[in-house]
């Protein structure tokens, strides 16, 4: 006798894997950027060796890379090796850039919550905003003399402004949502600024701190100009008087090179610190 019910059979047909590529770094967005650089670099190499643009004007990509090497022990025509300059510009620029993120985060984030500071420090601080970090160089000398100290606080000034702008924004952009959830909890004026604005504001703070690097590291050679002997933005200058592009050039390089890592590390931390922002 058969049963009433039987029990299907369903075959189950074992689906292809995707295909994994082969080098998972070789996507479009490193071809593209592998493509850009090349092509930028072998238009820069025609330029100069066809005459278009005289040598003395504009140093060939080879003759740059060769300056780059031998600049690592050749102290010439500025008196202090590659290494030499690059310590003494970075020392400089954190000097400068730490000091602006340790005064004017906190500044910026509690101008944006309390009301009494944000009257109090608003005013002035849109009055010395507009003021180009440049235009601090005669003041410096005068207060800090040419040393140090006084090179670094031009840095100050050119990395403070981004910061209180962006940590300022931060705040004052925070869900009042979620500002509204917090004291319907019974959440404190100061746990809704720690827990509820510090978090929202973190993205943008660490936006500040970005545009604060390329300010600082911009302002550089700036500062570097109050009788400096050793520095990258010394050498460049030496580089403008003996007529040596090349040697420009690697100064150039070395600081793009430096404020991109330091980017890097900052883009780290903030994933660290703030996971759930959005990624593209």
């Amino acid at each position: 006798m058969q049963p009433a019910t039987q029990r299907s059979k369903v075959s189950v047909v074992p689906q292809p894997e995707a295909a994994k590529p082969a080098h998972p770094w070789l996507n479009r967005r490193t071809v593209l950027s592998f493509a850009s650089m090349s092509t930028f670099l072998l238009g820069w190499q025609f330029l100069v060796s066809s005459g278009i643009v005289h040598k003395r004007l504009l140093a060939p990509p080879i003759v740059v890379i060769q300056t780059f090497i031998t600049k690592f022990v050749d102290t010439t025509p500025d008196g202090a090796t590659l290494q030499e300059h690059f310590i003494t510009s970075l020392v400089l620029a954190l000097i400068g850039f730490v000091s602006a993120i340790g005064i004017g985060t906190p500044l910026g984030l509690c101008m944006g919550w309390y009301r009494g500071i944000d009257a109090v420090a608003h005013p002035l601080f849109e009055l010395m905003r507009p003021v180009p970090p440049i235009a601090w160089i005669p003041l410096s000398i005068l207060w800090l003399g040419v040393g140090l100290v006084a090179k670094a606080f031009i840095i100050f000034v050119a990395a403070f402004v981004p910061c209180v702008i962006n940590s300022h924004a931060g705040v004052k952009m925070t869900s009042p949502v979620l500002i509204n959830v917090a004291r319907t909890c019974g959440a404190s004026s100061w746990q809704i600024f720690t827990r509820v604005c510090l978090p929202y504001a973190i993205p943008l703070v660490f936006a500040g701190f970005r545009i604060s690097l390329g300010s600082a590291w911009s302002t550089l050679v700036a500062a570097e100009l109050l009788a400096a002997t050793c520095g990258l933005g010394y050498m460049i200058q030496m580089g403008r008087t003996m007529i040596r592009p090349d040697i420009i050039i690697v100064g150039m390089l070395t600081i793009g090179f430096t404020g991109a890592v330091m980017s890097w590390g900052l883009d780290r931390i903030e994933r660290r610190l703030a996971p759930w922002r959005s990624k593209r």
